[in-house]
């Protein structure tokens, strides 16, 4: 393993979810989305998720819907609220709302994770808090009959999330 030494630990742990992607979908291309407005990033293959809502006008994200049902939205928002990871976690497990359920959830210092159901749909949701007050997130949901196809992608899809 000579070449980890030259281009270090921290490029592979970042080319380690493209891989994922590019193995788990054979032909699917990976695309990389970067918001203007508050410089998240996310990947994801752009051969399944091929059909890119409009952006809306304040700028904060983007939404792309596939063929068959599932849908990927990468977005942004400021935390006027001075949300945390663990506060976001707790308020989402204590919803009431009809059709919604929270099944997983984790958290870290400056994010978390959420899966669960709504509205008859598996979602898969990571939130990223930055020290610039926004908090970046990407929300993938599909069908339950597409699980086998989606459940590979959407750890790697979801942890490609980045902020500046």
């Amino acid at each position: 393993m000579p070449n980890l030494h030259r281009i270090g630990w921290s490029s592979l742990a970042a080319l380690l979810p493209l891989s994922i992607i590019m193995t788990t979908t054979a032909t699917a291309k990976p695309f990389t989305y970067v918001n203007a407005r508050f410089g998240q990033s996310c990947t994801f293959p752009d051969e399944i998720f091929n059909n890119p809502m409009p952006e809306p006008e304040n700028g904060d994200g983007q939404q792309w819907l596939s063929a068959d049902g599932a849908s990927l939205t990468c977005s942004g928002i400021n935390n006027i609220d001075n949300d945390t990871p663990r506060g976001f976690v707790d308020g989402e497990k204590a919803s009431t709302e009809p059709g919604y359920k929270v099944t997983y959830s984790k958290t870290g210092r400056n994010w978390a994770v959420l899966s669960g159901t709504k509205d008859g749909k598996i979602f898969y949701e990571r939130r990223l808090f930055g020290k610039d007050d926004v908090i970046r997130t990407v929300f993938v949901e599909y069908p339950p009959s597409l699980k086998a196809k989606y459940d590979p992608l959407v750890g790697a899809i979801t942890k490609s999330l980045r902020g500046p």
